[in-house]
């Protein structure tokens, strides 16, 4: 019975659509003819509830995908693509505000702002192990009360306990590599449209929508090399940049995007965690160092007191070397574009940087130098081909 579990787990992780529903333009149609429906009956309200539902200037488009009840829609907005996201489909499957079942008092015009802050900080805490201050919740407070503020604080409480609408709230003017939250509307959020990469690319995202679209070897040469610096930029803002480094969980092409400069946007992050959150999924019962691996993010099992370590081992540019840079760095991409020594050196610091020792008794994270060394080898390669221009 347990490698029948074990078995069944293991396919669920390495195919999670297996469960999925079937992504169909009907039922997305309904699910929001649903939401509009609680609109107007005064249950859910949102920035972008009028456009939806009454102005139509929110136009659905197609279904994206279901999976394991989150539901993601691709829509236009006043000319705008964007995308509508929610982890459940309905807004009853949300676990709902306490105050307001047990309010007396019909518009709840009472409860007392301390109280509403602290019950905020306390889901922000649960779904990213932060702990805020009052002043630091701003993009997550409802704002002023009005005459539908009931609605509005049920509507904030299902987007709370989505923990990547709480992440991109937070870093929405902070960090240029997440994707900001444009609008709500009950317990569905809209972000900006970027298209996700995919293995299927040669470059593994798609370049045509990118400035100075690369025509020929060189070209497309010269786009992964200012990728790879922006995925670097991310991996050292996302160390270095806040209180508490961020960690990625999940890391594959398409949980991100490249904006038109060629910027990479993490656009994904329902597996990203701050440190304090990684250590608390990480600190688990374990009988050997499998135990002890959650998706991208690993730790070592003390069989001592058979418990995994609370801190990761490896680190985000360790998987982006092994699971981004590898496929750029080892293809074909540079044969005619770039010197053979340089194509070597970089092949090289990609291999050090993706797998740093195996032998290692405790597998190493890997080491600051190699950052800066990819980093001086891709300015290189960046200046090697711009003189090969002209």
């Amino acid at each position: 019975t347990a490698g029948w579990v074990l078995a069944a787990a293991l396919l669920l992780r390495a195919h999670p659509g297996v469960l999925s529903e079937r992504c169909t333009d009907e039922k997305s149609r309904r699910i929001l003819a649903a939401l509009c429906r609680e609109y107007e009956g005064g249950v859910l309200v949102g920035d972008l509830c009028e456009d939806l539902c009454v102005g139509e200037k929110l136009l659905y488009q197609r279904c994206l995908y279901y999976e394991r009840g989150k539901k993601v829609l691709q829509a236009d907005w006043r000319g705008r693509p964007i995308i509508l996201k929610s982890k459940e489909e309905a807004f009853s499957s949300f676990q709902p505000l306490g105050l307001l079942q047990d309010a007396a008092d019909e518009g709840g015009q009472d409860f007392p702002e301390a109280e509403l802050l602290l019950l905020v900080a306390g889901e922000v805490k649960n779904a990213l192990g932060l702990e805020l201050s009052g002043g630091s919740l701003g993009p997550l407070w409802p704002g002023r009360r009005g005459p539908r503020w009931r609605g509005q604080l049920a509507s904030l409480w299902t987007l709370l306990q989505q923990e990547e609408f709480v992440l991109f709230s937070l870093l929405q003017d902070l960090s240029r590599h997440a994707l900001p939250v444009l609008g709500s509307c009950g317990h569905f959020y809209a972000v900006e449209y970027l298209a996700a990469g995919s293995p299927r690319h040669r470059a593994l995202f798609p370049l045509d929508g990118t400035t100075g679209a690369p025509r020929g070897g060189r070209g497309q040469a010269k786009a992964v090399s200012d990728m790879a610096l922006s995925f670097l930029d991310m991996v050292s803002h996302f160390e270095d940049d806040f209180s508490h480094r961020l960690h990625l969980c999940d890391v594959k092409p398409e949980n991100f995007a490249i904006r038109s400069d060629f910027t990479v946007v993490a656009i994904d992050v329902d597996m990203a965690f701050f440190e304090p959150k990684m250590r608390e999924i990480l600190e688990q019962n374990c009988t050997g160092d499998e135990d002890c691996n959650f998706f991208d993010c690993f730790s070592k099992c003390d069989l001592r007191v058979n418990k995994c370590g609370a801190e990761r081992v490896n680190s985000n540019l360790q998987v982006i070397c092994d699971k981004i840079f590898r496929h750029w760095f080892s293809s074909s991409l540079w044969s005619s574009a770039l010197s053979f020594p340089l194509q070597r050196q970089l092949r090289q610091a990609v291999q050090e940087c993706a797998d740093p020792g195996r032998t290692a008794r405790r597998p190493p994270r890997a080491a600051p130098d190699v950052f800066w060394k990819l980093r001086r080898l891709l300015r290189e390669t960046q200046r090697e081909l711009q003189e090969a221009e002209k």
